[in-house]
């Protein structure tokens, strides 16, 4: 009975060391309890608080992150330099977003960390988006994900967050080979001091952040696209733009007419009159 009570709690500790948790693959395929599922407590919390995110995705968009090794601290310096990023940018007066009535206080980014597993469901139960397209996105990716609200369509705002991104969490370079030769060395080799315990070495954590893709309007945008879309300009432009294409012809037409103004359009209509004679006169010619 004593053996039975050290094992469990031996198995207590060992569950709460740092970097031991499991980590759960975002699954979008039909569970066992299918769509009958009911989440209680907590988890129904944060399936709740997720379909409320995915349901932002109709006027703003999504953009999906995996993270890994990411300390508390860490992880506040990022959504503070998601924050002054998108504070730099300008709002877009033409946003299809609806615009909060207190200008006072813009709306900022929201990174929210999401359980993956919960999260997975709430995935799968949304429908506006297709299921297959979502698959593309999530890849069978696992670990930590992560899901940034941005407050509004605007291609300049969301460049800014991804260049923001890049520069606060750039990506880890690869292992060289002999980094990779020395960690193997270092695992086989012998202890410097047979027989007593080793030192234990502090690992340090190298943040990773991915972008998964993004969902906007009912699409999902995988990397290549959400990057193109970010590049466009904003709507403000893409309107006076297509302005500009549909008043092109009228506005020529009207400098052609006021050149023809006056003495102008009599000399215009003589010169007409004359190339239709002489085409009339050469008929006759050409016939015979």
């Amino acid at each position: 009975m004593l053996s039975r009570c050290q094992a469990s709690n031996a198995v207590r500790v060992v569950s709460r060391v740092p970097g031991s948790t499991r980590s759960y693959a975002v699954s979008l395929k039909e569970s066992v309890f299918g769509n009958n599922r009911v989440f209680k407590d907590t988890k129904a919390y944060q399936y709740n608080w997720y379909t409320r995110i995915l349901e932002t995705s109709k006027t703003s968009p999504l953009i999906i992150l995996h993270h890994n090794e990411f300390s508390a601290e860490r992880l506040k310096k990022l959504r503070t330099d998601i924050i002054l990023a998108a504070q730099r940018v300008k709002p877009s007066l033409s946003s299809p977003t609806p615009v909060a009535s207190d200008s006072t206080t813009p709306q900022l980014p929201t990174l929210t960390v999401v359980r993956s597993s919960i999260f997975g469901v709430a995935l799968r139960r949304f429908g506006d988006v297709p299921v297959k397209d979502l698959e593309k996105m999530i890849n069978d990716q696992s670990g930590g994900f992560a899901v940034l609200s941005v407050p509004s369509l605007n291609p300049p705002l969301i460049n800014a967050i991804l260049r923001a991104m890049d520069r606060s969490v750039p990506p880890k370079p690869p292992k060289t080979p002999e980094q990779i030769k020395a960690e193997e060395a270092a695992k086989t080799a012998d202890p410097e001091q047979p027989g007593r315990r080793m030192k234990r070495v502090r690992q340090v954590r190298i943040p990773e952040l991915k972008v998964m893709g993004a969902i906007i309007e009912g699409r999902v945008f995988l990397p290549p696209s959400l990057d193109e879309a970010s590049k466009m300009p904003t709507l403000d432009t893409l309107r006076a733009q297509i302005v500009g294409l549909l008043s092109a012809p009228s506005s020529q037409l009207a400098a052609v007419l006021s050149q023809a103004g006056g003495g102008q359009l009599a000399r215009t209509l003589e010169g007409l009159k004359k190339s239709l004679e002489e085409e009339a006169g050469e008929k006759p010619d050409e016939a015979s």
